[in-house]
């Protein structure tokens, strides 16, 4: 099926449920505890929904508002080439990396390498069983990076998992050695403080540096005690990456008391994470900046010394943003696109209840120069298309799509699907593509849909949590300049400079 006709039926039916069921309140005054946001390490648990809702999601269905059970629809200018479900390793999939003719796939239980080649068939070339949420993954040269984010027995891949409360408990980054992609050798752990919730490369010619994002620190957890008010920087030996090491913790949100200069979130902000530390990071090492995406803050620093980086600008939206989760830069390095990650990836949020301003993503220009350089917040993006209250659906990972002279982004919404959309007025953003598939059930909100959608050397690649791994080509004279730039390696949060 193309693309949906009557999008104002579609906006204007869908989660009248919701709000009459409160999930609206629910939503705005719950704040992550100890949990990830992300779906948990373990197996997706369905969630009730009340009655009206399951009789709104089978009412929509029938009369064509929104896909069916299952169903893929998308724009006339998306092509769904393949779908590779998944296979030795059954839990959740997560972020993706790319180089050369390979794409690494990250999944709760480890990481899957695909031949993609041709992109309309890619190959498995190995599957390799490493468990421990949310093996975000990323790759530079002969290495490859995992974190680690929910507490192990230890740091092998035969670890099992063991209370947070324990002090021999592990969490941290995992490096393995690719030159051989059909079989990866782990060669070296490092643990860190609060685990690994995601991290972000900063590559050197001999040396690569390590943005470990890590969060909710608690007194009763020996290795992630407060305040947790900054991030840990791994320095990884190309030559010799076991004598990889932390080499500094440095203060993001500095400030008085126990939890630092950071978002105080509730009671003082109702709905809005109390900030420990950062979710996620983008650098853009062309520039020497980098975007931080911190629970309560949204800050802007300096990487001109990658050991001790510099905050320039901190921000926060106490209005509409309940969880900083990522960062994205334009190319010329005076936009960020910020996401919040309302309801943790676990809620459904792209519906009338919520409205288009919450679970968005938050455009903000650079203005001014050098460490005077200011966020300035211009508007808000979210899908224009409404989803069942049983189809969690938010803001997540998306990439630029390189234009010169335009800002164009891919980005994973979960059960919302793929979407691609139009900053260049930054003011004025607009949706020119999409992809999704209808809810995975009608009754009960099952956990699913595009963790990541990334943009990479002329396809669109997304890893659908349960689903497996989607390959979309994208025909559209807005965006197929972007067909004749070629990069050698992606890993989005560190954002190449695509014309140099």
């Amino acid at each position: 099926m193309t693309l949906l006709n009557d999008l104002r039926t579609r906006r204007r039916r869908l989660g009248v449920a919701a709000a009459c069921t409160g999930l609206l309140a629910a939503l705005l005054t719950t704040v992550p505890a100890a949990a990830t946001p992300d779906p948990g390490d373990g197996p997706a648990v369905q969630q009730e929904v009340s009655q009206d809702a399951r009789a709104e999601a089978t009412a929509a269905i029938a009369a064509g508002e929104i896909p069916g059970q299952d169903e893929i629809v998308h724009s006339d200018n998306i092509e769904h080439l393949t779908n590779i479900p998944k296979d030795a390793l059954p839990g959740t999939n997560s972020d993706l990396a790319f180089q050369g003719r390979y794409a690494f796939s990250g999944n709760y239980d480890g990481f899957r390498v695909f031949d993609i080649s041709n992109p309309k068939a890619p190959k498995t070339v190995a599957q390799v069983l490493c468990p421990g949420s949310q093996n975000d993954i990323s790759v530079s040269g002969d290495l490859l990076f995992l974190s680690t984010d929910s507490s192990r027995s230890d740091s092998s891949c035969n670890s099992t998992t063991q209370p947070v409360t324990e002090k021999s408990s592990w969490e941290g980054m995992k490096v393995f050695d690719i030159s051989d992609k059909a079989n990866p050798k782990y060669v070296a752990a490092v643990e860190t403080a609060c685990g690994s919730h995601t991290h972000t490369l900063v590559p050197e010619r001999k040396n690569v540096y390590i943005y470990v994002s890590s969060y909710s620190p608690n007194v009763a957890y020996p290795d992630c005690q407060p305040p947790h008010d900054g991030i840990s920087v791994i320095k990884v030996p190309r030559k010799a990456p076991e004598k990889a090491a932390i080499v500094s913790f440095p203060v993001l949100f500095p400030g008085e008391g126990a939890d630092g200069g950071g978002n105080p979130g509730s009671p003082t902000n109702p709905g809005v994470s109390k900030t420990t530390g950062c979710h996620d990071i983008t650098v853009l090492p062309s520039k020497d900046l980098a975007a931080g995406a911190c629970m309560g803050d949204g800050i802007l620093f300096s990487i001109k010394d990658p050991e001790h980086p510099k905050v320039i600008d901190q921000v926060q939206d106490n209005v509409n943003f309940a969880f900083w989760h990522s960062a994205t830069f334009n190319q010329k390095a005076n936009k960020v696109v910020f996401t919040d990650e309302l309801g943790g990836g676990g809620a459904a949020t792209c519906n009338a209840a919520i409205g288009p301003d919450k679970g968005a993503d938050g455009i903000y220009d650079i203005v001014g120069k050098g460490d005077r350089r200011k966020l300035v917040f211009r508007s808000y993006y979210k899908i224009p298309r409404h989803q069942a209250d049983t189809e969690n659906c938010v803001a997540h990972n998306g990439s630029l799509i390189p234009v010169k002279g335009k800002d164009i982004m891919v980005q994973a919404w979960y059960q919302g699907g793929v979407s691609v959309w139009d900053f260049t007025d930054s003011s004025r953003p607009k949706e020119i593509a999409y992809f999704e598939r209808g809810p995975l059930d009608t009754q009960v909100m099952k956990t699913g849909g595009a963790w990541s959608a990334y943009y990479y050397n002329g396809y669109i690649y997304s890893n659908d949590i349960a689903k497996g791994f989607d390959v979309l080509k994208l025909s559209d004279r807005r965006t197929d300049p972007a067909k004749r730039v070629y990069v050698p390696e992606l890993n989005v949060q560190t954002q190449p400079d695509y014309f140099d």
